[in-house]
């Protein structure tokens, strides 16, 4: 059996909000395609960072003066930027193997600028324009990747797997909701039953 037939026949009772928990929004959608060995957390995060680095040629290439050496430093910095964002993939994914809580979606409003901002401001220091404290660059760009992992796709990968194994990961909400429903009807039962013994009290009056 394929992994779409299966996942289909699996995902076919859940509601549309518990599909939109599983995948998420569009991106998150993307990466639940591939294999899940393939989008594993901290592949996602390093895939990430090797999108930075590509990025930061350009800074590095015209933004320094001593135009033999830009290279060296941006394999360095390119190489600890991926395997920051590897290791807190990997650490996130220990964090909900935990705690298993549900998926978050991140302020796209917030997150998604952040790396563009990172980006030009260090983009200005390198160029000597202004000054400005790396830290704040390299955190501009660094934290949106690890941030979008942790909060969403890392929570998302784990109920991928458990829908793989054939479990259902929204087993203990299907079970909740199914006492919340259970329960308004008893209570509009016994409402209803009320309501015909007042009328034959009265009708007997």
């Amino acid at each position: 059996m394929s992994k779409s037939i299966k996942w289909a026949a699996l995902i076919s009772d859940f509601t549309d909000e518990q599909q939109e928990t599983l995948f998420g929004a569009s991106l998150s959608r993307l990466f639940a395609k591939l294999p899940l060995w393939i989008s594993h957390p901290s592949n996602i995060g390093g895939f990430y960072g090797i999108l930075v680095a590509l990025a930061l040629i350009l800074p590095y290439r015209f933004g320094s003066e001593e135009h033999t050496g830009w290279a060296s430093d941006w394999i360095l910095h390119c190489a600890l930027l991926m395997a920051a964002c590897f290791f807190l993939g990997i650490c996130s994914t220990l964090i909900n193997s935990i705690f298993r809580r549900m998926p978050i979606a991140p302020p796209r409003s917030v997150l998604y600028p952040m790396p563009f901002l990172g980006l030009g401001l260090l983009s200005i220091d390198r160029t000597d324009i202004l000054t400005i404290h790396p830290y704040i660059s390299w955190l501009l760009i660094l934290l949106p990747g690890p941030l979008y992992v942790h909060l969403s796709w890392a929570p998302r990968w784990r109920l991928l797997c458990m829908i793989e194994d054939g479990k259902n990961p929204f087993h203990n909400s299907l079970h909740q909701e199914f006492k919340t429903n259970n329960s308004q009807i008893i209570s509009e039962t016994d409402t209803e039953m009320e309501s015909v013994i007042d009328d034959l009290v009265s009708s007997e009056e």
